[in-house]
């Protein structure tokens, strides 16, 4: 992905109303963001936000946060999200997650994550036992992840990664826009739809009480 330099990127995550500053101050009371108890969802790598807009319209009783950790692409995704109250954006790299998200995340989303091909670079994926490792602390309930990709190498390791970390597979799919799977676009989706099939997944793994 081809990053461009906004030039008043700070100015406007400064004056943002979406931006979450000093994020490490609300963990574990992420719901005082939003003034009310519904559930959270959080995307990691949101772009610039077209997944979270519609979703957020599509799910008005959901409270909805992403995580992108470069600026000039949150600018992006402020001029669409500013004023959608069930949003909000934290500015950060997905590494360092657990010092401002604790148990509070419903459902967790994982759209076109940089695949990360190099055998070296395994534990940077966003599925690898490292990252599903952070996510056990991060969730609600039981941990529910949703995923899409058009990285047929990322997705075969991801299925392999869930299942054997203890997630059960389920509406698996290998060609996204002509299942019956409702599932917002990107606007990467949207750009290349039609260049590769989009593969998704939805994983649970149930916690023993």
């Amino acid at each position: 992905m081809r990053i461009r330099n906004v030039k008043n990127a700070k100015e406007i995550l400064d004056n943002s109303k979406i931006i979450v500053k000093d994020a490490s101050n609300y963990k574990g009371k992420l719901s005082t963001l939003f003034g009310n108890n519904k559930p959270i969802h959080l995307e990691i790598g949101m772009g610039k936000g077209d997944f979270l807009l519609a979703m957020s319209k599509l799910y008005p009783n959901i409270n909805f946060i992403g995580i992108e950790r470069y600026d000039s692409i949150v600018c992006r995704a402020c001029q669409k999200l500013e004023d959608v109250s069930n949003v909000k954006i934290l500015v950060m790299d997905a590494r360092n997650i657990l010092d401002v998200i604790g148990k509070e995340i419903d459902t967790l989303y994982l759209n076109f994550s940089d695949p990360w091909p190099k055998k070296r670079q395994e534990k940077r994926r966003l599925t690898s036992f490292n990252f599903l490792s952070l996510y056990d602390n991060i969730f609600t309930g039981n941990p529910h992840i949703i995923m899409k990709t058009d990285n047929k190498g990322l997705f075969a390791y991801s299925l392999t990664s869930l299942s054997e970390y203890g997630y059960t597979l389920k509406n698996v799919s290998l060609d996204l826009e002509h299942s019956e799977i409702i599932s917002p676009r990107t606007e990467y989706q949207r750009k290349f739809k039609d260049k590769e099939y989009i593969n998704y997944l939805e994983a649970v793994k149930v916690i023993d009480k």
